[in-house]
């Protein structure tokens, strides 16, 4: 296979031809690509969804929709931007097409679990799109589903949260096959201090994937039995306790953030040492770090309740915990900004995007500081500023870390070159506009403007179009991407099989890669990783 070619042009399995050859596959790469169709569909619709919602707050009163039709749109923006893009992003497109490569084997371990779980997935995002259209419609809870509201709500809340549960069996089925290659199926020559980060991290947020989902599971399933039964578990008018709802929530959607941020972080782990021609600083700190972020991350649920009535003791307890979470955190930050330090730097668009995280995601991270501290969490609680600081850790991080992830692993997974130029100005573009959209946005919360406000008073007219008007920008920014993304398929320039000079074991196969990715086996390298080579190439 020339490097020229698609992967539209690898052989399908025997006897299958188009789309039965797609539907019915159990290659890992061509679910992948599968993945990638439908989470970037789900992206584009939660960006516009969005997008609308900043141009009706730019001014006061109705601009382009009324009270009842925004607050379903921020409940759908939230559902598809969390359950159908955030959490499955980067562990099923990334991690089902290069999870195998880089420990050195040909699939996963449960290639049939594999295909079982995309079609979950579509079937859970089928489930959310026919809520829109029976019944009262789509529901207004928010992506929280709160009770006792979402058990009163006369809207599709059962059907919404039915594909909610759908999605979660999904994300646990993908965990658990993850978990069980790496243990498995990874190359026998392979020890643990010799496994790629991004796969570390992977490993990492399958343990959160199946220990937590079950608790999600179990709640969403224990509010259709309220809407239905009318059991009282958590109407208080039945003696049932709806703060119960909320710490078996907030039990799996905190550790389901760091579902979202760990591989993330672990594609900048990749990223940051293959263009600074070094081996990562502090490789096991990065290791042990990881998996106490999905460890100390489930123990601080709490810190979204400070405004419950929890006792002063339970304040303390998850505020310490939410500070000690920060500490891995620093960690990573510090070991990727020392493998920069006095390295052979090349800013191509993977480390552009890359660095954008940086600042960025510290950015979420110490407005996340400010909300785990109980006296200041008190004063900012359901305000704009928790709107700001959710976007700065979700999109700024795991948003730039998945386009990131996308313009380094682009050539390797389609076998051509996009414009380098143009996506550094999509980059550029995207990141000013991410600014001008939220930091407006966190000073609104300061000045007491809440969350989820279909209208406001006057003072905070000029901070809303402020908002607007980047988000405006930061839209033009990922269309920009897009396109040129979208155009090297016009342009075809062939990518080689190691355009960036990259060591781990993707890079060693031509691109795209075969239907078995290593006819011969591979060369495990050991730790560090000498990049001596490439940084002699790059000079001469």
């Amino acid at each position: 296979m020339t490097a020229s070619q698609s992967f539209y042009h690898t052989p399908a399995p025997p006897g299958l031809t188009g789309v039965k050859a797609w539907l019915l596959t159990h290659d890992h790469k061509r679910l992948g690509l599968m993945y990638l169709m439908a989470i970037l569909f789900w992206f584009i619709l939660a960006i516009f969804l969005g997008l609308l919602l900043r141009t009706e707050l730019m001014s006061q009163g109705r601009t382009i929709m009324g009270p009842e039709m925004y607050n379903a749109m921020f409940t759908l923006h939230g559902v598809v931007m969390v359950f159908l893009f955030m959490i499955p992003g980067i562990p099923a497109i990334f991690g089902n097409f290069f999870l195998p490569i880089q420990l050195g084997t040909d699939d996963v371990f449960f290639p049939r679990l594999n295909l079982f779980s995309w079609y979950l997935f579509m079937l859970g995002g089928l489930v959310a799109v026919i809520s829109l259209f029976v019944g009262e419609g789509f529901p207004d809870t928010g992506w929280t589903f709160y009770v006792p509201f979402s058990i009163e709500n006369t809207a599709n809340v059962g059907l919404t949260v039915t594909a909610a549960f759908i999605l979660g069996m999904s994300s646990m089925l993908t965990g658990l096959n993850f978990v069980t290659t790496f243990h498995r199926m990874r190359d026998k020559r392979m020890g643990l201090m010799q496994i790629p980060l991004f796969t570390w991290s992977l490993y990492a947020t399958a343990w959160v994937q199946i220990l937590a989902t079950p608790v999600i599971s179990i709640t969403l399933v224990l509010v259709v039995v309220e809407r239905f039964l009318h059991i009282g578990l958590f109407d208080p008018d039945k003696g049932g306790d709806p703060l119960l709802y909320q710490h078996m929530f907030w039990m799996y959607s905190h550790p389901a953030v760091y579902i979202m941020i760990l591989p993330g972080m672990g594609v900048i782990s990749e990223i940051i040492p293959v263009f600074s021609r070094k081996s990562i600083f502090g490789y096991k700190a990065i290791v042990w770090s990881s998996m106490a972020i999905a460890i100390a991350g489930s123990l601080v649920w709490a810190h979204h309740m400070y405004t419950s009535g929890m006792s002063d003791v339970s304040v303390f307890v998850f505020s310490l915990l939410t500070f000690l979470v920060a500490i891995p955190s620093a960690v990573k930050v510090f070991s990727w900004v020392a493998t920069m330090y006095k390295g052979s730097i090349e800013l191509t668009p993977p480390l552009l995007f890359s660095l954008l995280f940086i600042y960025l995601f510290s950015v979420g991270g110490l407005t996340g500081l400010v909300l785990g501290a109980a006296g200041t969490g008190i004063h900012v609680h359901d305000t704009h500023f928790v709107v700001a600081h959710f976007h700065f850790v979700m999109f700024g991080g795991t948003g730039f870390a998945f386009f990131a992830a996308l313009h380094y692993w682009w050539p390797k997974m389609f076998g051509i070159m996009y414009n380098l130029r143009t996506a550094n100005i999509a980059a550029v573009l995207t990141a000013v506009g991410f600014v001008f959209h939220y930091i407006p946005m966190l000073i609104l919360g300061l000045q007491g403007m809440p969350r989820r406000y279909y209208d406001y008073l006057p003072q905070f007219e000029t901070g809303n179009f402020l908002a607007g008007f980047g988000a405006y920008v930061m839209v033009f920014g990922i269309v920009l991407m897009f396109v040129n993304l979208a155009m090297s398929f016009k342009k075809r320039v062939p990518a080689p099989a190691d355009p960036w000079g990259g060591t781990t074991l993707e890079w060693k196969v031509p691109s795209p890669p075969p239907v078995h990715n290593f006819p011969d086996k591979p060369e495990i390298m050991d730790f560090p990783y000498d990049f001596s080579d490439v940084v002699k190439n790059k000079r001469n």
